[in-house]
């Protein structure tokens, strides 16, 4: 079992190694989870409990797009392997303030059908006590409770089950072509439009708390965004304060997500280059998809807020 581990610990480049980043390292024996708010999808659980079982521990929070994409891969884990040895355990940390409702996360399980057992890690406990940075990080446990690897952000998946596989006693699968997303050159990075994160702020306005009138300027620069009308600035969010609030986006992707929140349905208009796209109705505490294309190049985002209300918290990128 030991050399079985060894082999997976070098398949997925060890705990300082191979993986999208560098984090403080974890000690050997895996910490157990601390401070957990809230249990779905089984009682709950401990990592001495789990002894005897290979452990997937996978922190994510349910509006990272990252975490959206990986998704459908840990659940592939789950369903393949869950009758051979193996349990997975999501460990959902928040990044928003919404994500701490237990309903708003529960919705996002049903809409993602994730069938694996949820830990709710409200205050970030269990996430320090991994001493994690990452949305999503997964972590490899073997049966003995011993951490073997890990893997930040996505892809990888092909790695990640073989390590799986070799721990189960099971043969290692040939390199398949797992839907990876890859950005492209020069792609926009994760805006953030609260001021305590806040990145790529157009307007000249202040971009500092508080309420305010702002306009957009006659020419956006790439990475950037820009508000018009009547608005409202919080450490995680803007927050539009009139009905007929705008928000501009020159952007560099295919695709484009925003991170959004409306006590009440909210329809927001579209527009992308000058061409009107579908309408996004906002109701709840979600990503949302605005734009969805293959066309990987320098865009210019409309965006027409018709009512007070809508909180925006950051645009992610495809």
């Amino acid at each position: 079992m030991r050399k079985l581990a060894l082999f997976a610990g070098l398949l997925l480049g060890a705990l300082s190694g191979g993986s999208m980043a560098t984090a403080t390292p974890a000690p050997a024996q895996a910490p157990e989870f601390a401070g957990i708010d809230h249990w779905f999808n089984s009682p709950p659980l401990s990592l001495s409990g789990l002894r005897g079982t290979v452990v997937l521990i996978d922190f994510w929070a349910y509006s990272c797009i990252n975490c959206i994409r990986a998704m459908p891969h840990v659940e592939h884990l789950y369903e393949t392997y869950r009758d051979k040895g193996l349990v997975v355990v999501g460990v959902h940390s928040p990044e928003f303030d919404f994500e701490h409702d237990p309903s708003n996360v529960q919705s996002a399980i049903e809409r993602m059908g994730i069938t694996y057992p949820v830990a709710m890690d409200n205050h970030l406990d269990t996430w320090n006590a991994w001493h994690n940075q990452y949305w999503p990080a997964q972590y490899l446990i073997d049966a003995d409770g011993r951490l073997i690897g890990h893997h930040y952000g996505e892809g990888g998946y092909d790695r990640m089950e073989n390590a799986i596989r070799l721990l189960l006693g099971l043969p290692m699968l040939a390199p398949g072509r797992a839907d990876t997303f890859e950005p492209g050159p020069g792609d926009t990075p994760e805006l953030h439009l609260g001021s305590a994160d806040q990145k790529g702020f157009g307007s000249p306005q202040s971009g500092s708390d508080g309420r305010r009138r702002f306009s957009a300027p006659a020419r956006l620069p790439l990475h950037r965004f820009a508000l018009a009308g009547t608005w409202e600035i919080t450490p995680q969010y803007a927050r539009s304060a009139g009905t007929q609030g705008e928000l501009q986006l020159r952007f560099k992707a295919a695709k484009l997500y925003v991170v959004a929140s409306a006590d009440q349905p909210t329809v927001l208009e579209v527009i992308v280059d000058g061409k009107p796209q579908a309408s996004v109705t906002v109701q709840g505490s979600r990503a949302y998809t605005l734009f969805d294309s293959h066309d990987d190049r320098e865009h210019l985002l409309l965006l027409r807020v018709p009512a007070e209300g809508l909180r925006v918290y950051s645009f992610t990128f495809g």
